[in-house]
């Protein structure tokens, strides 16, 4: 099944008439968040030995 330009228009006319502007915002900026917060867990924890390290000594 092919989706022109003609039927997405549509779609994306009927989904803004549904829910409104500023709440497919707000729905969009917790996707992009989520999306971020998983792209953060894959990747490996970095060192956290030399962060608490730096904490522990006293500077002069």
């Amino acid at each position: 099944m092919n989706l022109g330009p003609t039927e997405l228009i549509i779609i994306l006319i009927i989904v803004i008439l549904l829910f409104g502007v500023g709440r497919i915002g707000k729905i969009a900026g917790e996707l992009g968040g989520g999306i971020r917060a998983f792209r953060k867990g894959l990747q490996p924890e970095e060192n956290t030995d030399e962060k608490t390290s730096e904490k522990d000594e006293p500077k002069a």
